[in-house]
């Protein structure tokens, strides 16, 4: 049986070196080695969504893969991969390094320098265990896809631009479609997402930020249940403590959220923090709001090239949403995607204060009728994105929601600007 093994390796040298000795072990492929924590992430979720088969046996990170560091990496591909032996490479050999990795959930430690007897083993040893989860979970041998929820950020251009209305309709359609949804709030000073949607709830992220293991016990006990059937992250009601949740708090956070849901909306605000940009960097999807004027235009373009120099986000791994679009106005979603070098979403946002205002003042967003424009262009932008599941997608009819029998269908919602 041939075992295949990922290497996560940033240095060019380390990945010369690791791939040459692991083309000596008898019966190994080596697949192309990932340079970067996100290039790992998502060539792992590609292959589970399309050939799960092909999902390597054995992924080995490097200690000092970037940006993500190695330990949270190591959790995030076992959570979100579990049939997949995930080996640590590091120079530190102490037994606090290697009990904090065995608590991520990696299958072993090989030491640097490397040699080969050591690789051979930890190798050996994790393929055996995969193969073994495989055959358990997989029932005769094919792998679980193991990618866990859809998720989904939605981050502001700037500040009024609809971010918080946009990330709880998405969610509200979601959760309209028949899928589990959770909504998190990681605007973690000005968050309003309980405001939108009248909950008082003393629990926040927070509770969660100092938890180095979440369960989902401890999970269910910070979400607020909410009437509609989402499960609520809240940002914390005192502003400056949302500091606590640092880069590794939001991965841990979003990592557990996806594991339990089928679609997870988080709400990123318009400020960016080593949290939000954490959740940016895993998402699946990664919206950015923008209205069609110049001033938004331009916080947009520079919110895009600050993530690409922090290398959180490519522009084109981005979607813009363009809001509040008429017909008279002068931006238009096309030169919207030149100017950002973003893939902008074919839905747009029609402008809709009047029907918005009283649902806003009443904290109520999930009493926005059915009729409104706004509503429609929105849960039309959660069929886009595939985040609703359609009587289609089960062999009914197509272009309507699962669930709720006053949504308008996807077709006849879907409008071109």
């Amino acid at each position: 049986m041939t075992t295949r093994v990922l290497p996560a390796v940033a240095d060019p040298d380390a990945a010369r070196a690791i791939t040459a000795l692991l083309g000596q072990l008898p019966d190994t492929e080596i697949l192309a080695p990932a340079g970067d924590s996100t290039a790992l992430v998502d060539t792992l979720a590609r292959l589970a969504a399309d050939a799960p088969a092909d999902l390597p046996e054995v992924v080995l990170v490097h200690e000092r893969i970037g940006p993500v560091p190695a330990l949270d990496l190591v959790r995030e591909v076992a959570l979100r991969f579990p049939a997949a032996g995930v080996v640590l490479v590091t120079a530190d050999r102490s037994p606090g390094l290697y009990s904090a990795a065995m608590d991520s959930g990696a299958r072993g430690l090989v030491g640097l320098p490397l040699s080969y007897e050591e690789v051979a083993q930890r190798v050996q040893s994790a393929a055996a265990w995969s193969t073994g989860v495989r055959r358990h979970l997989g029932q005769g041998g094919d792998p679980p896809h193991g990618a866990g929820g859809t998720v989904v950020t939605v981050s502001g251009a700037k500040g009024g631009v609809g971010t918080t209305v946009t990330a709880v309709q998405l969610a509200l359609a979601a959760r309209a479609s028949g899928r589990t949804v959770a909504l998190a709030d990681l605007d973690l000073q000005a968050g309003d997402v309980a405001s939108y949607l009248d909950v008082r709830f003393r629990r926040s992220a927070v509770d969660l930020a100092a938890i180095q293991d979440i369960s989902p016990r401890v999970l269910q006990d910070a979400l607020y249940a909410h009437d509609t059937g989402i499960g609520l992250l809240l940002a914390p009601a005192e502003g400056e403590r949302g500091e606590e949740v640092t880069d590794r708090a939001a991965r841990q956070i979003v990592s557990a959220l996806r594991g339990r849901y089928e679609v997870v909306v988080v709400d990123c605000g318009t400020q960016m923090n080593s949290a939000n940009a954490a959740a940016v960097e895993m998402a699946d999807t990664a919206l950015l709001v923008v209205t069609p004027d110049v001033v938004a235009v331009r916080a947009a373009t520079r919110m895009v090239r600050l993530w690409e120099r922090l290398q959180i986000r490519k522009p084109e791994e981005t979607t813009t949403v363009v809001n509040r679009l008429t017909r008279l106005t002068e931006i238009q979603p096309a030169l919207v995607e030149r100017i950002t070098g973003t893939r902008v979403a074919r839905t747009a946002v029609p402008a809709g204060f009047k029907e918005l205002q009283p649902v806003l003042d009443a904290g109520r967003m999930q009493d926005l009728e059915a009729r409104s424009a706004v509503k429609q262009a929105l849960w039309a932008l959660a069929g886009e994105l595939g985040l609703v599941r359609t009587e289609e997608s089960d062999g009914d009819r197509p272009g309507r929601f699962r669930g709720d029998r006053g949504a308008v269908g996807l077709r006849r919602t879907r409008r071109k600007h």
